[in-house]
C-alpha cells in the first residue's frame, strides 16, 4: 500500500479484513470493470445476485435463504429485527467485548453487576433504546445463565461475535460456545451469530464452521463484498419466510445486492473455494506468528500473537484473554509506539491495540520476512526504555 508521499507498505489492516485477497485482485477487478459497463444500479434483481447467493447456499450448510444488504451494521440491524419478529419478543442478549455495528441499541457497555441493562455509549442514543439490550460478559456461563432464566420471556434473541475480533482476539471455548447454542435452544432464544470478521475468513463457512455450531441467523460483510459495501443476513427458510414480501418483518434498501458489489463479492468467493486456499492462508499466518514469538521469547519481551485462521492480534502481555476486562488498557502504550515505529519502517496496522491484523492471500513470504525483521526492530525500541 502505498501513502500520498509515495511511502510504500506492507499493510496488515487489509481495509479492517475485507480484502483477503489482498489489494486489487486482478479476477475482482476485472469483473467490476465489465459489470461497471452494464450500469452500476438498476433497482432490481440482477443475474449477479443469483450468482453469489446460489455460490453461497451450495457451499455453506447453516444457511438455506440470505438477503443482501449494504454493510454489516445493516446486516445486524436486520437479523435483530428479523429475530424480533419471528418471536413477538423484543429484548436482546449480547456480550461485552462483542462489537456489532453501530446499531443503536448494541452501542451499549456493562454497567456494574453480573449481568446488566445496558447503558449508552454514543450520544444520540435514547437510554430506552439500551434499556432493551441486556450486557453479558464473555466466557461466563453462570452469567448466560442468570440472563436466559431472568429474560428469556422477553428476549428475542442471543448475539455473539463467535470470534470475537474487534476488541481484541477474544477467542473462546468451543465449549462456551457449544453451551450457548444448547442454551439459547433450551430458553427459546434465538442464536445470532456475528460473522461479519469471522465470515469467510477462517473457512467458507466461517466461525459456524470452524466450531461446528448452527446458529439460528449469521450476518455477513467485509470479505462477502470484494472490497465493495456488501452485508448480508442468512438462516434456515423456517426464519427467512418472515421477511418482506412473504413475512410481515420489513427490510428493503436501493443499493441492497447492487450489481457491482454483487460481482465483487462473487469473483472474490470463487477464489476462497479453491483447494488448499484456506489451508494456505492459515499455515502463512502460524509460520508469520511463530516467528514473532520466537523472537519476543527470545528477548523476554511481554508479547504475545493470538491467532486463528489469518486473524491476528499483537497483544502486550502472556495472558491468555477472552473477555474485555481482562485486556490493561494501560499497555497500550507500548502498542502506539510500536505503531509508530513500524509506520517508519514500511509496515502498516490498524491504529489502535485493540484492533487485530490480517494475512491476505497477497502477502507473500518476502512481504512477511520483510515485516517480521522491521516489527522486531520496532518492538526493540519499545522495550529500549
Amino acid at each position: 500500500m502505498y501513502d500520498v508521499d509515495n511511502q510504500k507498505y506492507v499493510d496488515f489492516c487489509c481495509s479492517w479484513g475485507p480484502l483477503i485477497l489482498g489489494h486489487c485482485y486482478p479476477s475482482v477487478v476485472q469483473r467490476v470493470k465489465e459489470t461497471v459497463e452494464n450500469g452500476m444500479s438498476f433497482g432490481t434483481p440482477t443475474p449477479h445476485d443469483n450468482l453469489i447467493g446460489k455460490l453461497l447456499l451450495d457451499n455453506h450448510r447453516y444457511i438455506e435463504m440470505i438477503r443482501f444488504v449494504s454493510s454489516g451494521t445493516e446486516a445486524v440491524m436486520s437479523a435483530l429485527r428479523l429475530a424480533r419478529g419471528v418471536t413477538g419478543k423484543s429484548k436482546v442478549i449480547k456480550f461485552e467485548g462483542c462489537y456489532h455495528g453501530h446499531v443503536d441499541s448494541l452501542l451499549v457497555k456493562a454497567g456494574s453487576g453480573l449481568v446488566t441493562f445496558g447503558e449508552s455509549t454514543s450520544a444520540g442514543i435514547p437510554e430506552s433504546f439500551a434499556k432493551e439490550t441486556i450486557v453479558v460478559p464473555l466466557a461466563d456461563p453462570d452469567a448466560l445463565e442468570k440472563a436466559l432464566r431472568e429474560h428469556a420471556g422477553e428476549t428475542a434473541c442471543v448475539i455473539v461475535e463467535p470470534i470475537p475480533a474487534n476488541n481484541g482476539l477474544l477467542l473462546q471455548d468451543r465449549s462456551f460456545l457449544e453451551l450457548l447454542r444448547r442454551k439459547c435452544t433450551e430458553y427459546g432464544v434465538l442464536l445470532i451469530f456475528d460473522e461479519v470478521i469471522s465470515g469467510f475468513r477462517v473457512g467458507f463457512e466461517g466461525a459456524a464452521g470452524y466450531y461446528g455450531i448452527q446458529p439460528d441467523i449469521i450476518t455477513f460483510g467485509k470479505i462477502i463484498g470484494g472490497g465493495m459495501p456488501v452485508g448480508a443476513y442468512g438462516a434456515s427458510k423456517a426464519v427467512m419466510k418472515h421477511v418482506s414480501p412473504e413475512g410481515p418483518v420489513y427490510q428493503a434498501g436501493t443499493l441492497s445486492a447492487n450489481p457491482v458489489a454483487m460481482a465483487a463479492g462473487y469473483a472474490t468467493l470463487t477464489e476462497l473455494l479453491r483447494p488448499g486456499f484456506y489451508e494456505d492462508l492459515q499455515s502463512k499466518t502460524a509460520r508469520f506468528t511463530s516467528g514473532l514469538q520466537a523472537y519476543c521469547d527470545s528477548k523476554g519481551y511481554e508479547v504475545t500473537f493470538p491467532h486463528v485462521g489469518s486473524i491476528f492480534w499483537p497483544t502486550f502481555t502472556r495472558r491468555h484473554i477472552s473477555r474485555s476486562d481482562q485486556i490493561d488498557g494501560s499497555r497500550m502504550d507500548y502498542f502506539k509506539t510500536m505503531h509508530l515505529e513500524c509506520l517508519k519502517r514500511g509496515v502498516y496496522f490498524g491504529p489502535s491495540g485493540y484492533e487485530v491484523g490480517f494475512i491476505s492471500a497477497a502477502h507473500t513470504e518476502t512481504d512477511l520476512a520483510f515485516a517480521t525483521e522491521k516489527i522486531c526492530a520496532s518492538l526493540d525500541v519499545v522495550f529500549a526504555g
